[in-house]
């Protein structure tokens, strides 16, 4: 019996082994977790093949109390090169319409993985530096109980993609 459950504790760290690694991830803290409007993580990082394709993600990680199901952000995107700056607002959904948080739990703390709605993968048209920074829009200033907010490139291979 002892030899099977140490077999399946193997197993099961053999295949966490096989999710796919991040080509880029960061979580930034937010102060006293009190997201205010002039808090805005910045994330930067290099692209070296832009013939590759990439999903990106939001991490959330909010504690039980954070008042709302939802979390609207300001997303602006800076491409390699590029005057101007692209503007997106995002909607982050963190519950269901019952009110269960949908990200993973462990006591009162709430981590939500959410991959941009931006079709099956995304590629980034030159290589170079981008940089996506990230604004709350809530109406309440600071917004409670947000721990840290993140984001999260993974390479993936071909398929339908949209250009950034």
């Amino acid at each position: 019996m002892p030899r099977n459950i140490v077999l399946l504790l193997l197993l099961c760290c053999v295949m966490g082994g096989c999710l796919p690694s991040p080509y880029y991830q960061k979580q930034e803290s937010i102060p006293q977790n009190q997201w205010a409007y002039n808090f805005n993580p910045t994330f930067k990082f290099d692209i070296t093949d832009s013939s590759a394709h990439y999903r990106p993600y939001f991490i959330i990680q909010h504690t039980q109390a954070y008042p709302y199901s939802n979390l609207w952000m300001w997303m602006y995107i800076k491409t390699p090169g590029a005057l101007t700056i692209k503007k997106e607002r995002v909607n982050i959904v963190l519950a269901d319409a019952t009110g269960k948080w949908k990200g993973r739990g462990m006591g009162a703390i709430y981590e939500e993985r959410v991959m941009l709605d931006l079709g099956d993968s995304v590629k980034f048209d030159r290589n170079g530096t981008y940089e996506i920074m990230l604004e709350q829009n809530m109406r309440i200033n600071p917004l409670p109980e947000v721990l840290h907010v993140g984001f999260r490139l993974e390479m993936v291979g071909s398929g339908y993609f949209k250009k950034i």
